[in-house]
């Protein structure tokens, strides 16, 4: 897959599972890092966890596939969503000669993963007022007796 400024993505399409039962647990997983969202999915106890876990760990598959100098640590997830996908149509039989009609509803979800932003190392060599300048604090007042 091709970088581009959308990040990695992988897309799981026609999972039979409830969009309404599934988003919950995407919304604990959201702008996490990649290992710690894939620990919390693992010792989650839903069906839509075990769904989603298999979409995150593609999409970071896909990943460091694509760039080498990736590592798992330096992954996030920017962008998780779940969208409604076919029903599947079933009859219910019920009592008294009646049928009902079951909705078996699918789900199709998309995840993006990102690398996280290079963080700028703002040590200074000088000292004094301009390291801390540098760093962005104030200079320390002196107390007055």
């Amino acid at each position: 897959m091709k970088e581009d400024k959308s990040g990695y993505r992988a897309i799981s399409k026609y999972l039979i599972g409830s969009p309404h039962k599934i988003r919950p647990v995407a919304d604990l997983v959201r702008r996490l890092p990649y290992p710690e969202a894939v620990s919390i999915l693992d010792n989650l106890p839903h069906k839509g966890a075990q769904l989603i876990t298999k979409t995150v760990k593609s999409a970071a598959s896909n990943a460091l596939v694509s760039n080498k100098k990736l590592d798992e640590d330096m992954l996030y997830v920017r962008e998780i969503y779940i969208d409604e996908g076919p029903r599947l149509k079933r009859i219910w039989f019920r009592g008294r000669g009646r049928a009902d009609m079951q909705l078996k509803r699918m789900c199709h979800i998309t995840v993006v993963i990102d690398e996280t932003a290079k963080k700028v190392s703002t040590a200074s060599t000088g000292s004094g007022k301009e390291a801390k300048a540098a760093r962005g604090k104030k200079p320390a007042k002196k107390a007055v007796k």
